[in-house]
């Protein structure tokens, strides 16, 4: 590789640095850490949907997780956090929501589809069989010869 393609490839490396998290905070204890960190696992970031606060770095996932770090900071449970959130954003907010009225669907939606699928399977499978197993047309022909004689 010589000095020009190297070149150009960090260039092309750099724009990706500008999408880098840091976030520094200071905390009280280790508990209050690792409350922060557990919450920003649990807790869904609205906009990507399908990564927690920890994973994103969209700019409502920053402001959910300046709130957490603050109530954390004020001395808020793990469960008055939740709760918090689940009143502001609904169930939604959740990486895994209760199961409720609201989210069966989510819940048992997946088991449903597999059930659907695989009796589709079996139909399909029984189908082709009972084909497979009915005589052809020379098969039918060579018997009534056979009858004939």
């Amino acid at each position: 590789m010589n000095t020009f393609t190297r070149f150009a490839f960090i260039l092309m490396l750099f724009p990706l640095t500008l999408f880098a998290r840091i976030e520094s905070h200071q905390f009280d204890s280790a508990s209050q850490e690792a409350l922060y960190v557990q919450l920003n696992k649990e807790l869904r970031c609205l906009v990507c949907q399908n990564q927690n606060l920890a994973n994103t770095n969209a700019d409502l996932a920053k402001d959910l997780r300046e709130k957490a770090y603050e109530m954390v900071k004020a001395g808020n449970t793990h469960d008055e956090i939740t709760e918090y959130m689940i009143a502001r954003y609904g169930d939604f907010v959740l990486y895994r929501p209760p199961v409720n009225n609201s989210t069966y669907l989510l819940w048992l939606g997946p088991f449903v589809f597999l059930l659907i699928a695989l009796l589709a399977l079996f139909f399909f499978i029984r189908k082709k069989s009972s084909k497979d197993d009915a005589p052809t047309a020379e098969q039918l022909k060579s018997a009534r010869k056979h009858l004939d004689n």
